[in-house]
């Protein structure tokens, strides 16, 4: 197997984001979240900062958590080969508000690019089949990219998206964990619980 992905990541995650609404987006470990920043940076973005492998299991959490709001988590094949399980966790659980987009460069783009599974044996989309989604892709184009911006906010969607590896300047979004986690939770109008002792 090998990832012919010729694709420009960050225009693909501009096509993705574009007109948000009030979409909550997850976002996995590095790329993404650049990604999902310079597409622009917004309260509804919770990007995950050193949480390699868990894009998928919190999207799953705040789609039980909101169930009248979709929820798109946006990652990298690195960390969804790493946090393959939650793939059966997602689809045996149902949640019709939840939608992941992978974007599949057959690289670990964080470590120094060596080439991940993605680029050699592993079908993320056929994993995700077996799992029991109801809908999986395969996009090489952006055409198809644009096919997916509807359907990801409409249906229980697993998107692989093959993009080319071609490493570009990073935008960095908010690094406060505790900010970033403030600002998620005053958009989705909860009130803080934090105590004072």
């Amino acid at each position: 197997m090998r990832n012919d992905g010729t694709l420009d990541r960050r225009a693909v995650a501009a096509a993705l984001l574009r007109d948000p609404g009030d979409l909550l987006v997850v976002t996995g470990l590095g790329a993404p979240s650049y990604d999902a920043a310079a597409a622009g940076d917004r309260a509804l973005n919770f990007y995950l900062w050193g949480a390699m492998g868990g894009a998928a299991m919190v999207g799953l959490g705040l789609a039980l958590a909101q169930p009248m709001r979709r929820v798109l988590v946006l990652t990298g094949d690195g960390e969804m080969l790493m946090g393959m399980g939650s793939l059966a966790t997602i689809a045996a659980a149902g949640a019709r508000n939840l939608s992941i987009a992978v974007l599949d460069n057959a690289r670990f783009g964080e470590t120094g690019s060596q080439h991940s599974h993605t680029g050699l044996t592993t079908d993320l989309a056929a994993v995700a089949g077996a799992c029991g989604w109801p809908s999986v892709e395969v996009a090489r184009d952006m055409d198809e990219v644009e096919a997916f911006r509807l359907r990801l906010r409409q249906e229980m969607l697993f998107a692989v998206i093959r993009i080319s590896p071609t490493e570009l300047p990073r935008h960095l979004p908010p690094r406060d964990g505790a900010y970033l986690k403030d600002r998620f939770r005053r958009s989705l109008g909860i009130a803080d619980t934090n105590l004072q002792l």
